[in-house]
């Protein structure tokens, strides 16, 4: 989707589809709904009064306006006066995409970003609204057999119509929104695709395709005999149990522009489990089709990356992808097999369903290479998680105050949360083993954070943070499919750094 910007003079003569205009609950309009008032000698008013009471997101679509250009004038709703924050202006500018690819539009106009938010600026508005629409217009066809392309949103172009003065910083987040949409979006197509064709050899194909269209990424695709070579025992027990061929994918951001860090790259681990029955300790039939998004850790590196090599950001990023299935076959790991991870620590699995810490203990190992900065690792790791924060906020878990609180400040900023628990040493005991230096699980109690505990014991050398994104990765039930989170996080947390 295109996204561009319109001065605000002679609003009321803007031609376009549609054009949206901010009402408050409270009846208070914006101040380009005044203007549109106005123009319409208070058609917009005499509405508000008595049919549109301005919930957040809501829309009512005037036509034909006395003294307007546009077509339409879609009354967005804003919710409270007082309470109008972020999340009410993303939930406007979603609720007016929504409406513009419902309608069946190839453009509107919105005057949504001007409206004031307090603590968040024109650049962080715009771009939350590029995000927003992209959202609004996400459409997944690519399995049916005959897609009904009348179903696909048209909407190809939005403008923001802003001051002149503010016209710079618009474009700026407009830029970085639609990045980060873009890279949403192979996040969430990754996601939706299911295990039988987004195997470990597609995320690395995918990585390849990336490589191909921006010239800033460089990416490496590892097959078993190389990563044996690594001597990650621990990621190929895990692969074992199926016939799917694993990949270790690296991925290498960095431009000329780029001054190279002197503290080292950010390194960002996926996990890539396209598909997990729990192997052995097979995992019970309902909703096992969900096992298919276990991968999303993966999907949000690759779309992260998309972001980044699109707005060639200056910074140095280093992505890291172990990619397998987990199946049960006379081949796959057994409860009470040790197996011996890169790192040389010796691991006792209890439990083969918990397989993500296995494969992501030796990619942590691997990261060592790059004297990083930070690592990060993405993971669709426990239920435990779910347990504990619902589907509302990812899971935090570090070693580091500082990296902890710059991913909790991103979350924030980019409307994708996370909550940071605790990671007391005391839960280290719940992984001993009489048997090897440590049990991949630690029993029922603090699950997700005993799970974290294990992977700290590979993070030694550097700075690192845990996101479990168990509960925020997808959606279940009637609105099954990826939500793309955490690229909005991630590429705040690297906008951060640069």
């Amino acid at each position: 989707m295109e996204f561009s910007t319109h001065t605000t003079a002679s609003l009321h003569q803007i031609k376009t589809a549609a054009l949206a205009i901010g009402i408050y609950a409270d009846g208070e309009l914006s101040p380009a709904a005044d203007v549109i008032d106005r123009a319409s000698d208070h058609a917009v008013r005499n509405v508000v009064k008595t049919e549109f009471r301005g919930r957040a997101g809501a829309t009512l679509v005037l036509r034909s306006l006395p003294g307007v250009t546009a077509q339409r004038v879609v009354l967005v709703g804003l919710g409270k006066q007082s309470e109008y924050n972020a999340r009410a202006h993303a939930a406007a500018e979603q609720g007016f995409a929504a409406y513009c690819a419902t309608a069946r539009l190839t453009e509107g106009a919105s005057t949504l970003v001007a409206n004031p938010v307090a603590d968040v600026d024109l650049r962080t508005r715009a771009r939350s609204a590029a995000i927003a629409a992209g959202a609004a217009t996400y459409h997944y066809d690519t399995t049916f057999s005959a897609p009904d392309r009348d179903a696909r949103p048209k909407l190809k172009k939005i403008v923001q119509v802003v001051d002149r003065a503010d016209v710079a910083q618009v474009q700026q987040g407009l830029r970085e929104g639609a990045a980060i949409a873009h890279g949403m979006e192979l996040t969430r197509n990754l996601g939706n695709l299911p295990g039988n064709i987004c195997t470990p050899t597609y995320l690395g194909d995918t990585a390849k395709k990336l490589a191909r269209e921006f010239g800033s990424l460089k990416v490496e695709v590892l097959d078993r005999k190389q990563v044996e070579a690594l001597g990650m025992g621990s990621f190929l027990s895990v692969a074992r149990g199926s016939e799917e061929p694993l990949r270790f994918i690296v991925l290498r951001h960095q431009i000329k522009a780029a001054k190279k860090s002197k503290s080292g790259p950010v390194v960002l681990v996926g996990k890539g489990i396209t598909f997990d029955a729990g192997g052995i300790s097979l995992k019970p039939a309902a909703t096992m089709d969900e096992m298919k998004y276990d991968m999303c850790g993966a999907a949000s590196v690759l779309g992260t990356f998309r972001a980044l090599a699109e707005l060639e950001l200056p910074v140095e990023v280093v992505g890291l992808i172990a990619a397998c299935e987990n199946l049960p076959s006379g081949k796959a790991n057994k409860p009470g097999d040790v197996v011996t991870s890169m790192s040389g620590q010796t691991i006792e699995i209890l439990n083969t369903d918990a397989e993500g810490r296995l494969v992501l203990c030796d990619a942590l190992t691997y990261a060592e290479r790059f004297k990083p900065s930070a690592v990060i690792d993405i993971a669709t790791l426990t239920g435990a998680c779910v347990v504990a924060l619902g589907h509302v906020n990812t899971g935090l878990f570090s070693t580091d105050d500082s990296l902890a609180d710059a991913l909790l400040s991103a979350g924030k900023q980019s409307l994708d949360t996370a909550w940071r628990l605790p990671m007391d040493s005391a839960y280290q005991d719940q992984l001993k083993s009489n048997f090897a230096d440590i049990a991949n699980i630690g029993g029922p109690a603090a699950g997700s954070v005993t799970a974290a505990c294990f992977l700290s014991r590979f993070t030694k050398a550097y700075r690192w943070a845990h996101l479990d994104i168990a509960g925020t990765a997808w959606r279940g039930g009637k609105d099954k499919g990826a939500t793309a989170r955490p690229v909005p996080m991630l590429m705040q947390f690297l906008l951060d750094q640069a």
